[in-house]
């Protein structure tokens, strides 16, 4: 264990900017075979919530999880069933591991996704047997159109996601810019707008058949303005709100057609299409519902008395401080109470949150624990449980 820990100095996670309470305690432990590390592991592994890391022989971050309960989770990857699958091959290439407790599952999940993030574990990411990569859906670039990245443009109009499956999303994309008439080219292609002044009149030429068969406006040709073309990205973008469901409708317009004249071929090819959409239709309305719906103060007890509460504004992380216990701490947050409310007064528009990816982890989460929303209150009512609260000493949450 040693050392590893003189191969790779900086081992740890690094600090949490979702943590308002100190710095939590990381436990290493190390082994040359994995019944050493399990060993080691058992020895000083609590059954509480955290974050774990595995790290290879080199002392480098291969893989970064989540559990509600660290010691049981670790474990699994032990059991012998698990030898031929995910955990099993992690564990393979695993010479120790390094876990960070964590005051409740919701906060493991949000460290979680932040590490992810900061190191891109290669196990994470890539080399694990049928696993797919996210992708993320952009809307972008000049003119702006829709594609793929694995890590999104700053300068995107639009970013939803992630999604997977990079074959069905390809396919998705494709069909996005052909219903909106948005272009698809290179970045090379040189594009010509109808109220461009020049100096010769000249016929440009476009640079695909697309204009042709009527699936693209061409802005290459000065076939649209520069105002049209914005209008088609502005439909594109209600789009990605989860408010335009016109590319599913054309796409089971087109397969009925195509059943219609017995074009079957062409027909499969439009479901399997639909199937795409469908599934981004399904995560953005769930997405748009969760900006909607979700801005309030979440109250996060914690099993060590690390509670925390955390503002959710239009279904992303915006801040977090620490659950208060008694009056002076209830006193001690009216200012901050006050800016969050000032905060939540304004409509977020997509993506110009300080941490849009949450959006995601938020919308899942309060989707599959539905219970957990009676832990919610707004701003304007966060004080009213202070005298409970100092009554009885337990950092609760205002009834609603």
């Amino acid at each position: 264990m040693d050392e590893i820990l003189r191969e790779e100095p900086e081992i740890g996670f690094g600090a949490d900017p979702f943590n308002p309470h100190k710095a939590r305690p990381l436990e290493v432990v190390g082994g040359t075979s994995a019944g050493e590390l399990k060993a080691r592991m058992v020895e000083s592994c609590p059954r509480v919530p955290g974050v774990y890391g595995m790290l290879d022989r080199k002392g480098c971050l291969i893989y970064v999880g989540k559990s509600k309960s660290l010691r049981s989770r670790l474990l699994s990857y032990f059991a012998a069933s698990n030898a031929r699958e995910k955990g099993g091959r992690i564990i393979e290439n695993a010479r120790a591991i390094q876990w960070e407790t964590q005051p409740s599952e919701f906060a493991a999940l949000v460290r979680e996704q932040h590490l992810i993030r900061k190191y891109a574990p290669r196990w994470n990411v890539q080399g694990v047997p049928q696993r797919q990569r996210p992708v993320y859906l952009c809307l972008g670039r000049n003119p702006a159109y829709f594609f793929l990245a694995a890590v999104p443009p700053p300068d995107c109009i639009g970013v939803e996601g992630p999604f997977y499956g990079a074959s069905r999303m390809r396919r998705a994309v494709d069909s996005l810019n052909k219903v909106f008439h948005l272009r698809d080219c290179s970045e090379k292609q040189v594009f010509h707008f109808a109220e461009q002044l020049q100096l010769f009149d000249l016929e440009h030429r476009p640079g695909c058949l697309r204009l042709e068969v009527g699936t693209c406006a061409g802005p290459c040709a000065a076939g649209c303005t520069r105002n049209e073309y914005d209008e088609l990205v502005s439909a594109a973008e209600s789009f990605l709100d989860g408010f335009n469901h016109e590319p599913l409708l054309a796409m089971r317009d087109q397969m009925q057609a195509a059943v219609a004249n017995r074009q079957y071929e062409l027909a499969g090819r439009a479901q399997e299409t639909i199937k795409s959409l469908e599934y981004i239709d399904r995560k953005l309305v769930m997405l748009a519902r969760a900006r909607r719906r979700y801005t309030f103060i979440y109250a996060v007890p914690g099993y060590d008395g690390c509670g925390a509460w955390y503002l959710i504004h239009c279904g992303e992380i915006a801040d977090v401080v620490a659950a208060p216990r008694n009056q002076h701490q209830y006193d001690s947050l009216r200012e901050r109470i006050a800016h969050w409310s000032a905060v939540t007064s304004q409509r977020l528009a997509r993506g110009h949150g300080h941490h849009p990816h949450t959006l995601q982890l938020v919308a899942s989460w309060f989707r599959k624990h539905r219970g957990e929303l009676e832990s919610t209150f707004p701003t304007s009512q966060a004080f009213q449980g202070a005298a409970q609260t100092t009554r009885s000493g337990r950092g609760v949450s205002p009834a609603l």
